[in-house]
């Protein structure tokens, strides 16, 4: 397995981190009227044992897609049911019931998030493919509330000897902290193909 790539070449984490980043943030905004910005704060390689014990057993919203095409692989965010309750109420506005303080979710605030998830994914994967110069296919996302270490287990519990690209992202909305955060498990020798072709 082959990893090496021009130094030069290695700002393109950045750049997918940004675009990918900035992408998500603009859907969340159009959809929920709030003004969003996602932060990138670190990218890091993490081999997957360990993301498990990052991820930690707390119970969370997980959203996860498979990207079909090259660089294959995983994508799942992570975030506490107080962040998912605010997206939802800031994209259902004065359209139905949302109760804060409820334990659970209405039928609304699910459907909610389930369109919420299918921007993130698809925004952050649109800003991959610009950066990539490519198109990436991704399956339908997959809803998941559970422990995050679980979930990572489910997408790549056999590739114990494989890293995986970690993005510590958090989205700002002005009226509330919301919380998310991304974890990558790209097909690294495709991702590492992919990046090499591309003219720095």
């Amino acid at each position: 397995m082959s990893l090496m790539i021009d130094i030069r070449k290695l700002g393109l984490f950045n750049q997918m981190a940004k675009e990918g980043g900035n992408t998500v943030a603009n859907h969340l905004s159009q959809m929920t009227g709030m003004e969003t910005e996602m932060e990138i704060t670190k990218i890091n390689f993490i081999d997957i044992p360990d993301i498990k014990t990052h991820v930690g057993d707390q119970k969370q919203i997980g959203i996860s897609i498979e990207m079909v095409e090259k660089p294959h692989g995983h994508i799942l965010f992570l975030f506490n049911a107080a962040s998912a309750k605010d997206l939802a109420s800031g994209m259902i506005g004065d359209m139905g019931e949302t109760d804060p303080n409820a334990n659970g979710f209405t039928d609304m605030e699910r459907s909610a998030i389930q369109e919420i998830g299918n921007i993130m994914t698809s925004g952050f994967i649109d800003g991959w493919a610009n950066v990539l110069d490519t198109t990436i296919d991704i399956s339908t996302p997959n809803f998941t509330f559970g422990p995050g270490s679980g979930m990572v287990d489910q997408l790549v519990g056999d590739r114990e000897n494989e890293m995986a690209l970690m993005f510590d992202s958090r989205v700002h909305a002005l009226e509330s902290d919301i919380n998310v955060k991304v974890y990558t498990f790209p097909e690294l020798e495709e991702l590492v193909d992919l990046m090499q072709e591309i003219e720095v």
